[in-house]
């Protein structure tokens, strides 16, 4: 009987230690994965109809290590504006210019470096306000897609993105399922 019971417990020794291990393993790749993507929920709507609320995203935190955004990437970036909680508040925007570029709005279109910038996926069809940027050195000008809504680089809430503040490149849209679609 005494060598049933140690028999007993050496298995579940063994099993308690094949666990712990196997959760260590599960900690290190979830790390790992954390380390070049983060998911997202989009919580307003300045980016419909590109995205809206409650579009689980998947952002590659990776993806300006070596290289800068392109014009029309959808990044997500630290704001200074806050949340309900008092923290800073993580922004979807799309980059519209790039440093060194001349923005201007004017008659509810986008001139970039005077030449009218062509954008098929806005809501509306159209950009409110007016006024001309220069976007400095290692900044970015961006807006949301749904230009009536959005508080972006056309506000001074938001201003020009510096690239240290770039969390990083949507890449996916994961949910709802029948709207699955890569950026």
């Amino acid at each position: 009987m005494s060598n049933k019971k140690e028999t007993s417990g050496k298995k579940e020794s063994n099993m308690l230690l094949e666990l712990v291990k196997d959760l260590i393993i599960a900690i290190i790749i979830a790390g790992g994965v954390l380390y070049f993507v983060r998911p997202t929920i989009v919580k307003q709507t300045s980016m419909q109809a590109t995205m809206n609320p409650n579009d689980y995203l998947i952002m590659y935190r990776q993806a300006y290590r070596s290289k800068s955004p392109e014009r029309g990437d959808i990044i997500i970036f630290q704001s200074d504006l806050m949340d309900d909680e008092g923290n800073d508040k993580l922004l979807i925007k799309r980059v519209i210019g790039l440093p060194g570029d001349k923005i201007q709005i004017m008659n509810q279109k986008v001139y970039i470096n005077g030449e009218e910038y062509k954008e098929n996926y806005l809501k509306d069809g159209y950009t409110t306000g007016e006024g001309t940027w220069n976007v400095p050195k290692n900044h970015y000008f961006v807006m949301g897609d749904n230009r009536v809504v959005s508080v972006d680089s056309r506000y001074s809430e938001v201003g020009f993105v510096d690239k240290d503040q770039i969390e990083g490149k949507v890449v996916i849209r994961l949910f709802p399922f029948n709207k699955i679609k890569t950026f």
